[in-house]
């Protein structure tokens, strides 16, 4: 732009604008795809505080092919009157002026996501190009913006473009009328191209990240609908857009199921109350002072949370829909209330539950607890920029009082299921409590012994002689007859055998002290000496291979499956880290037998398929087998060179390692299969039964 167009007009409008280019990182934390992700959502923001006012039910998205975005709503639509302290329309003011718009003081909005008030025009300075139409008093009106500059895009007959002919307003601005809407028709709608001069190049928005931050939003604004369309190239599918719609009526109760990582042990709790605080803040009075005021505020606390099977946490917390990642006085308040509260029913309830003199914790009423915590205040105070811990001292107490509320409510009512699901909380809490007592006992005193110093192992145990943890093995054989054969087959330098009895304790039904006091699990947990449950600490496990070495018929498989739901349930961590296995013993035997004084050849099928096309094989070269075939019923059959050669022999042996690729599925399929519901466990054998054929049920 000549210097000669530069006016005192366009200095006024960029004073502010131009720190926001200079310094973006700043703003917005980076120019890279987080930077630019931050620009959206600031805009998307705007539209969901709307909604939490309940102005607008609806948020629309688009990627647009040409990299710009744009976000429209059916909420109030910004002002357009004329602003009288800078005599600029609203819109204007919104998009060039920082730190200004409804969020301040005592304006339209009583808790809102966006407290610095620089959303919007931190995003038009960043902008190559900014597009904004407002559907208010019955027209359309539109402004534009060239790098947070007003003025006019000279198009043409084509889509719009950021590289078009642009004149900027020199005397006033002008915000056109382009079109006419409905009475009671009001909205926005943004769009922008972002400046590549600001923005790393190949920056791209990050359709999953936006997609998730979505979900989150429309779990917090009930019955929010957030509706998002990607029509770049590289997200087309089958030449169709990618599009997804976001919308819970549930609210966070739904978040809850939705978070939730194990099997409900309680329907989800609803807990919601308020409280008043007084906080001292600096307001501006009539002459432009800021003058230490007294107000009153109200704090809005909304809690969802359920305690399931397992023993993971999940808590999410949120001020006015911001995540508080790092917690604050909002947790801390939701922990002390729940602490407190389940510590005076564990003491009323203690000669049931049989606790003694033992103090709950917090991890103890935290375990398999699934929670999300929302409050809503005017102005929070956030320690530090990224607003990741509430600072505000008064939410603590009121958050505290609510819950505890709340709970009594639920424990003194007289409903069957309150009843059947408060006791059942609590005997999950005090079984926690005595899980983590018995393993802080059970880690002072256990400690890796090496073969002159096991004598607090299992006398069963038959360990190995290398104390190097990479290299070691721990095979878990079927009965005494199994371990017999797999103590010549072995090699006793790195491998150790542990015999367990027959069919273990199915411990997807059983509770943690039945499965503590199980004599075959606790074995496994105090050999693999880790720990189990929270307790479990990877670093300290004493093998680097666990082997399951069970029959190849269905008892076998049966044991494998109970043998794995023990390590998916207590621990998980040595099937994530790969340490878990499954032997692949041989089911059959085949002696070729040659002719003359060269001796027979022996080969091993680890299925009837292998066996037959085997047995072709030899048809066809007309060589001669011995039959019967020999079918390995179990281990006990093979001698120990056989054992060796084909399961225990690392030069020979096959190992299946199992893994787990998605934890939420496999838990749901242990659940299925070993869990206490019966029904559901029927109808998928009976839906499964037809394709099962007949032959390969091992009877």
């Amino acid at each position: 732009m000549p210097d000669s167009d530069y006016s005192a007009r366009h200095l006024s409008v960029l004073e502010g604008l131009e720190a926001v280019r200079k310094r973006p990182g700043m703003y917005i934390g980076s120019t890279d795809s987080r930077g630019l992700m931050h620009c959206l959502w600031e805009i998307i923001d705007n539209s969901v505080d709307e909604a939490l006012g309940g102005n607008g039910d609806s948020i629309a998205v688009v990627l647009h092919k040409d990299a710009s975005v744009e976000v429209r709503d059916r909420a109030r639509g910004i002002p357009v009157d004329i602003e009288p302290k800078t005599g600029l329309s609203g819109v204007e003011v919104v998009f060039t002026k920082l730190h200004a718009g409804g969020k301040f003081g005592s304006g339209s909005y009583a808790a809102s996501g966006g407290l610095h008030g620089v959303g919007a025009s931190v995003v038009n300075a960043l902008s190559e190009r900014l597009d904004v139409e407002v559907d208010r008093d019955g027209k359309t009106w539109a402004m534009s913006f060239h790098r947070g500059e007003p003025g006019i895009f000279s198009d043409g007959e084509g889509e719009p473009r950021p590289d078009a002919p642009f004149t900027p307003f020199v005397a006033n601005s002008e915000l056109r009328v382009v079109g006419k809407v409905g009475k009671g028709v009001t909205g926005t709608r943004i769009r922008y191209w972002t400046d590549p001069q600001i923005f790393t190049q190949g920056t791209t928005f990050q359709t999953e990240e936006l997609f998730a931050r979505a979900r989150q939003t429309a779990f917090l604004v009930r019955g929010l609908g957030i509706d998002i369309t990607d029509e770049r190239a590289e997200s087309l599918v089958n030449g169709e857009p990618t599009r997804e719609l976001f919308k819970f009526d549930g609210g966070i109760a739904e978040y809850v199921e939705f978070l939730a990582p194990d099997t409900a042990l309680t329907d989800t709790w609803r807990m919601t109350g308020s409280g008043t605080f007084s906080e001292t803040v600096p307001v501006l009075d009539d002459k432009g002072h800021m003058v230490a005021t007294e107000l009153s505020r109200e704090c809005e606390v909304d809690v969802a949370l359920r305690w399931g099977t397992g023993y993971d946490t999940v808590f999410r917390s949120y001020v006015n829909i911001i995540a508080t990642p790092k917690g604050g006085t909002h947790q801390a308040g939701f922990e002390a209330g729940m602490l407190k509260f389940l510590r005076a029913q564990v003491e009323q309830n203690a000669r049931r539950l049989k606790v003694g003199n033992d103090k709950l914790e917090k991890d103890d009423i935290l375990a398999g607890l699934t929670a999300v915590l929302t409050v809503r205040l005017p102005e929070p105070q956030f320690e530090g920029q990224t607003k990741e811990i509430l600072g505000t001292p008064a939410v603590r107490n009121i958050v505290a009082n609510v819950i505890a509320k709340s709970m009594s409510e639920k424990y003194n009512s007289s409903k069957r299921d309150d009843k059947t699901q408060s006791a059942l909380v609590l005997d999950k809490i005090v079984a926690e409590m005595k899980s983590r007592i018995s393993a802080r006992a059970h880690k002072e005193t256990q400690r890796r012994k090496n073969a002159l110093e096991n004598s607090s192992l299992p006398a069963k145990l038959v360990d190995c002689r290398s104390s190097d943890v990479a290299n070691s093995e721990l095979f878990i054989v079927e009965g005494d007859s199994a371990l017999g054969t797999a103590k010549l087959a072995r090699d006793s330098e790195y491998q150790a055998l542990l015999p367990i009895r027959g069919k273990i304790l199915n411990v997807q039904k059983a509770s943690v002290s039945d499965m503590l006091s199980n004599a075959e699990c606790a074995s496994i947990i105090q050999v693999i000496g880790a720990g189990s449950g929270r307790s479990f600490d990877l670093s300290s496990a004493r093998y680097g291979k666990v082997i399951i070495m069970s029959d190849a018929d269905v008892d076998g498989a049966h044991i494998r499956t109970l043998l794995l739901t023990l390590f998916m349930r207590y621990m998980p961590d040595m099937i994530r880290d790969g340490r878990v296995y499954a032997a692949v013993p041989p089911l059959h035997r085949v002696i070729v037998m040659n002719p003359g004084s060269k001796p027979n050849e022996t080969i091993y099928t680890y299925s009837e398929a292998e066996l037959a096309a085997v047995l072709a094989g030899l048809k066809r070269s007309n060589k001669r087998y011995q039959d019967p075939i020999q079918r390995y019923k179990g281990l006990g059959e093979m001698d120990a060179d056989q054992l060796a050669t084909t399961t225990m022999d690392r030069q020979h042996r096959t190992l299946r390692r199992v893994n787990i690729r998605d934890a939420a599925n496999a838990d749901r399929v242990f659940e299925l299969l070993m869990g206490n519901d019966v029904a559901p466990r029927k109808d998928f054998i009976i839906a499964g039964s037809s394709e099962l054929s007949r032959d390969r049920i091992d009877v």
